[in-house]
């Protein structure tokens, strides 16, 4: 029998009509910055897109559809380490599925896995092969959507792993396979190397390590390895503006993002271009619709703020392991903004798949989600839980 701050509660979500209303006025009260001639994307968000975007957003976005997405699949809610926790949890009709928890990052949230949790769950029912389903559990990052935001400091990723290892303990999981993008990518990794009695394979779209804990890492690079590097290198001299911010004010930016839907459209939008694998065309990679389910779920619940945090909570290079010694697989999107050399993974991980997708970027389960389920789905064939 649990105590009653171990309780796990259904959770469903009902929109309130006065925070639409809300949400419609500041859209249409709006105001907008000037934009120079033929800047296009050039120096940030391009203002007519956005201003398509939003227009969208505050006249045809369907509420009740929204919701209705929201509330497909099973949700709990839980307090752990004195922070609410939410989740989807979904259990499959099989009864030898393995537990399989998903890890999201910023600036997505656990909207991002939505096209993947029925194939997951329910192969047969997606054409699929009943030995490989899973029990899935994707929770909200502590300070993210549905979890609400944080209300103290050091919510830093090693206590979001350690706080998602007793997440699945309490949900009844002994053991389960984890997987993992952007920051979920460094909550799996650490929950690989600190739960290994209870961790049976990790899965991820980013591999975090540390390069200077490496002997001579330049000299273990081939050609293939040098071009990840300098492509990484890259987009850290480039396009890592929004970190630097994150990981030193992130108050100051909170008060603009938390107060003008148009700001925070602005600078979660940006990213779904830059970081997909859309050649300049968002809405190639992602419907409007999902765009704004995921800045729904920001807006609602007011956690932007708390969101960012983690990037002045977390020490990167003292959160990333230097050994993780679990079955890893890793799937490398071809738009992903973190690309590290295989042989350094090799250095640190128990590498045992390296798939090269054919597609897709920072939001694999988002832009393609066929192609994410059918790589997680080899890769736990491949390591046999």
């Amino acid at each position: 029998m649990t105590t009653a701050d171990e309780s796990i509660e259904p959770f469903e979500l009902t929109v309130e009509a006065e925070a639409i209303d809300d949400l419609r006025a500041r859209l249409e009260r709006g105001r907008w910055p000037d934009q120079l001639p033929d800047a296009g994307w050039e120096y940030g968000t391009e203002r007519e897109t956005l201003r398509s975007l939003c227009a969208y957003w505050r006249k045809d976005f369907d509420w009740s559809a929204f919701e209705g997405r929201c509330n497909e699949f099973d949700q709990y809610a839980t307090v752990i380490d004195g922070q609410r926790i939410h989740c989807y949890h979904v259990r499959s009709p099989e009864p030898s599925a393995t537990p399989l928890l998903l890890s999201h990052g910023w600036p997505g949230s656990v909207m991002e896995f939505l096209d993947v949790l029925g194939p997951l769950t329910d192969p047969v029912a997606h054409g699929g092969d009943p030995d490989d389903a899973f029990h899935v559990v994707a929770p909200s990052l502590p300070g993210f959507g549905f979890s609400g935001p944080t209300t103290e400091p050091g919510w830093d990723v090693p206590r979001m792993a350690d706080a998602f290892a007793t997440l699945m303990d309490r949900l009844g999981y002994d053991r389960f396979v984890a997987q993992g993008g952007d920051w979920g990518a460094l909550i799996t990794a650490i929950l690989g190397a600190n739960y290994p009695d209870r961790v049976d394979a990790i899965h991820t779209n980013m591999v975090f390590l540390t390069p200077s804990t490496l002997t001579e890492p330049m000299e273990l690079l081939d050609e293939q390895g040098r071009a990840d590097y300098e492509e990484t290198k890259e987009f850290r001299e480039t396009g890592t503006g929004y970190h630097e911010i994150q990981e030193t004010k992130p108050q100051s930016l909170a008060y603009g993002l938390t107060d003008s839907p148009v700001g925070l459209a602005g600078w979660l939008t940006e990213k779904f271009r830059a970081w997909s694998d859309c050649d300049g065309d968002l809405e190639s990679s992602f419907d409007r619709d999902r765009l704004l389910d995921n800045l729904s779920v920001y807006w609602l619940t007011e956690t932007i703020g708390s969101s960012m945090r983690v990037y002045y909570e977390t020490d990167v290079r003292s959160a990333t392991p230097d050994s993780v010694d679990v079955p890893t697989g890793h799937a490398r999107y071809p738009a992903e903004i973190h690309k590290t050399p295989r042989v350094w993974a090799e250095e640190v991980y128990d590498v045992v798949h390296w798939a090269e997708m054919p597609a897709g970027g920072h939001f694999a389960a988002m832009e393609v989600p066929e192609l994410f389920v059918e790589d997680v789905r080899t890769f736990v064939r491949e390591v046999d839980p």
